[in-house]
């Protein structure tokens, strides 16, 4: 099939008016494009539980504290539409930057509890520029399911808490990381590590794994013996609150963020 594409709010919504009047269940995949096999499994969820499947593509620049790695962000529309298509997308939404954003804005969605440790303590109005859009994106397309990666698990935490706490009536479904053979989670960055860089990414995936049977230092001391890498955090934190507890607490989540020359990456395993 051929996904539709639209681009703007008033088409998208015309669109899927009937779908909603008649009761079909309309499934939200919200991504910045740049797909990759991550984004497809979300597709695949979808697909299972929804009559319509919605994804939108849009490079958010409100949530990057970083001009440069705003304009580095990898932007393949046609590429992503043509993955759209084949994965069983019915309509792509793609609306520019003035579409979503025609004047400076004034209000914003903070869920400063969940957001404030972890990558919200290094990229200071990250979670901010993510739940606005993400709030904007449920008022558009008001989906039925929307569904997010467990690889970026403070941003799961984040749209799961701004939900429940504004009563807004859609069902958050969380997607397993998806994985390299090595081990290297998913991720659009990928994209620009350099060979030798791609070589060692791994170790963060394995000092994860470290972390839960040997500890925090021991996984610190075995991402040291590559000096590539610069760790900004590694923590076990309660997976609703991302908040720092006793790695001996079940459930919790190890995360890990740590830069690559000049791309960051992130990680985290549940410990169950």
């Amino acid at each position: 099939m051929n996904s539709e594409v639209i681009d703007s709010i008033a088409a998208l919504r015309r669109r899927l008016l009937p779908a909603r009047a008649s009761g079909r269940v309309i499934g939200f995949v919200p991504t910045m494009g740049a797909l990759h096999r991550g984004h497809l499994r979300l597709v695949e969820e979808a697909r299972k539980q929804c009559n319509v499947v919605v994804a939108s593509i849009f490079v958010n620049p409100i949530q990057f504290n970083q001009t440069e790695d705003y304009a580095l962000y990898p932007r393949t529309l046609d590429h992503d539409v043509q993955q759209c298509s084949a994965a069983g997308v019915h309509i792509v939404f793609a609306p520019g930057t003035t579409e979503m954003y025609p004047s400076p804005l004034s209000t914003f969605v903070e869920v400063p509890s969940v957001s404030e440790h972890l990558c919200g303590a290094f990229r200071p109005g990250h979670f901010r520029g993510v739940a606005t859009v993400v709030m904007k994106l449920f008022q558009i397309v008001q989906p039925d399911y929307a569904y997010f990666g467990e690889k970026d698990a403070q941003q799961l935490a984040v749209i799961r808490r701004m939900v429940r706490d504004l009563d807004v009536p859609v069902a958050i479904v969380p997607v397993p990381t998806v994985r390299e053979a090595d081990g290297l989670a998913l991720s659009s960055r990928n994209q620009r590590l350099t060979p030798e860089d791609r070589r060692v990414a791994p170790m963060l995936f394995r000092a994860l794994e470290i972390a839960q049977t040997e500890g925090r230092e021991s996984a610190l001391a075995y991402l040291a013996t590559e000096p590539r890498f610069r760790v900004e955090y590694l923590e076990a934190v309660d997976p609703d609150e991302m908040q720092p507890v006793d790695p001996a607490h079940r459930p919790v989540r190890f995360t890990i963020a740590a830069w690559l020359g000049p791309v960051r990456l992130i990680d985290n395993v549940l410990a169950v």
